[in-house]
């Protein structure tokens, strides 16, 4: 049975919808509301204000802590400054991906990784024979997403924190209410936004202050519906969905690589040791036989379906975790995994696993698409993700 969050005794009075889900064994909002539309909005027009508490939170202390971080992860732990953020997978020997997640330095012996299921036994066993220290911190640390275009300016009125100075993927220190924090120029809305790490028993006092002065900065909390829809215009990735831990795979297809997920950027070759390299510098020499890309599906065909059958065209207002076939001709050659209607682009959108010989960007295919239980075939484009990528996720922040 699920557990409450740090915040939740915050977001329960707010959540008229008792509509939560289970995320890590805490009690996560799906929407606050009947409907997610408004807090959707507020990630593309205002701010949100999300608890992902229930992430998996890891703090790495000691001489070697950066050379366990840059024995696990594929990217360059050594080039990492003091401040900077990674996201990075991590794979097993065979290079297929375990999890992904960030990697915070937040000294120099001294990291901060967070992921989306529990890591620590595999950290851990990585670390034999090094000197460093390893703290499951989930339950001491609390953390809030604050999303959207106005978030900035909600951090500006509440932060005691150098924010003007805050690149994407950087973090910085300070005070809200108070209460002592660490605020990461992150998220997983794909707009600008930020992450706010504090200690458990501090995370009321921050959601307190964040909501109080939010209210000139149009501040709602949000759940996950809204931040599937956001996620997936963003082009970022969810586990178990777009896809999965080598750890809980069944079946080959269900393996990854770093390649195979189009993170090639992640993936430091020019390190000499890391768990999984030989495997993927072989991959990368003949290349992945599949990747991870973004479908824009053809509109017209959609309503040329349901005009067909008699009915008006509609979409769900909930992104579609249902993984559905995609097609070349009569061969099939991938699958759609994450499915929505895009409210700020107003196009339908899909991430998809293609064979590699379908997956360069204008590339036609067709999805398999169900109306009134009949199932049909659309149109759609293959393109290179975020769908949705505004200027003011990486500009330069400027005080109101």
């Amino acid at each position: 049975m699920p557990v409450p969050t740090p915040l939740h005794e915050r977001t329960f009075p707010l959540c008229t919808s008792l509509n939560y889900r289970d995320w890590a064994g805490y009690y996560a909002v799906s929407a606050y509301e009947t409907h997610h539309e408004h807090e959707y909005n507020a990630i593309r027009n205002g701010a949100a204000l999300i608890d992902i508490s229930p992430l998996f939170k890891y703090m790495l202390r000691g001489p070697d802590a950066t050379r366990l971080v840059d024995r696990i992860i594929t990217r360059s732990a050594a080039k990492m400054k003091i401040g900077q953020v990674y996201y990075t997978p991590w794979c097993d020997e065979r290079g297929h991906v375990i999890d992904d997640g960030t990697v915070t330095r937040l000294d120099e012996q001294w990291y901060r990784w967070t992921a989306a299921e529990p890591n620590l036994r595999w950290i851990s066993e990585n670390a034999r024979g090094l000197d460093v220290e390893i703290e499951d911190a989930s339950e001491r640390i609390a953390a809030v997403a604050l999303q959207g275009p106005t978030s900035a300016a909600l951090l500006f009125d509440v932060a005691d924190a150098d924010i003007a100075s805050l690149k994407y993927f950087r973090m910085t220190s300070g005070t809200i209410a108070g209460a002592r924090v660490d605020i990461s120029r992150t998220g997983y809305t794909g707009d600008l936004g930020f992450e706010i790490w504090s200690a458990a028993a501090d995370a009321t006092t921050v959601w307190d202050a964040l909501m109080e002065k939010g209210r000139a900065h149009g501040v709602k909390p949000a759940g996950m519906l809204a931040l599937d829809v956001a996620r997936i215009e963003a082009g970022l990735l969810l586990i178990d969905v777009d896809f999965f831990s080598s750890r809980r795979a069944q079946i080959a297809s269900q393996l990854y690589s770093p390649f195979e997920m189009s993170l090639d950027r992640l993936v430091d070759l020019s390190k000499e040791r890391f768990v999984g390299r030989a495997a993927l510098a072989a991959e990368a020499a003949r290349g992945p036989k599949r990747r991870i890309v973004g479908l824009d599906f053809v509109w017209s065909e959609v309503e040329a379906i349901y005009e067909h059958v008699g009915l008006p065209p509609m979409t769900t207002a909930t992104a579609s975790r249902v993984a559905v076939p995609v097609y070349d001709g009569r061969s099939q050659v991938g699958r759609a995994t994450s499915t929505t209607w895009s409210p700020v682009l107003k196009r339908m959108i899909a991430l998809a696993t293609i064979d590699a010989a379908h997956a360069s960007p204008g590339t036609r295919v067709e999805v398999e698409h169900t109306v009134d239980a009949v199932r049909h075939r659309v149109g759609a484009v293959v393109t290179q993700p975020p769908f949705y990528n505004p200027p003011q996720k990486t500009a330069a922040l400027v005080r109101p």
